[in-house]
């Protein structure tokens, strides 16, 4: 999913012309809390399985800032019934904030339970199942079943890429150790 032509007003939500922001990835541009649902999206207009979806998504904007947004997408046809492109229209919905800035608020992004953002910080840190286990008082078969589900949540092959995407989502505090994830993000 390449853009090849943007309408200025669309480029500028990411602090680019509409000559800067052709040639780049959508998905690059896009952030989900389930990324594996949107590329599926996607997938489904280009392959016409479906004709348009509406998802919230998270973006950044020309000074680093997220921002958060409604995505629609909608497959354009040829009289003929082939799929010719995808029309993207995107709707700012909120400002999110720099990551550590206090007086802005806060992204919308994935939000765990007190037990799952336990198991996540003892991920980050390095913590093996048995470790996790003992910690937590659960069973190594109870923290295994919670890392899978939050590996299919994140859309992560592994433990390491876990980790990636949720700091990537700005699950965890800035510049503390061990890991920590943000009280906002726990419910």
């Amino acid at each position: 999913m390449v853009v090849h032509a943007a309408d200025p007003e669309f480029a500028r939500l990411f602090g680019l012309s509409a000559d800067e922001i052709c040639g780049l990835g959508l998905l690059d541009l896009l952030r989900s809390s389930v990324p594996a649902r949107l590329r599926e999206q996607f997938a489904a207009l280009s392959s016409g399985r479906c004709g348009r979806f509406t998802e919230t998504v998270t973006g950044r904007d020309g000074s680093g800032r997220t921002f958060t947004a409604e995505v629609t997408g909608r497959a354009v046809r040829r009289p003929s019934g082939e799929i010719a492109g995808v029309v993207v229209l995107l709707h700012r919905t909120g400002d999110a904030q720099r990551p550590g800035n206090d007086n802005e608020p806060v992204s919308d992004g994935p939000v765990l339970s007190v037990l799952d953002a336990q198991v996540l910080e003892g991920v980050a840190g390095g913590e093996s199942t048995v470790q996790l286990a003992s910690r937590l008082y659960l069973s190594r078969q109870g923290i295994e079943y919670r890392v899978g589900q939050m590996l299919r949540r994140f859309d992560a092959p592994n433990r390491p890429a876990l980790v990636a995407r949720a700091h990537a989502l700005g699950m965890f505090a800035v510049g503390q150790w061990p890991p920590r994830v943000l009280p906002e993000r726990v419910k």
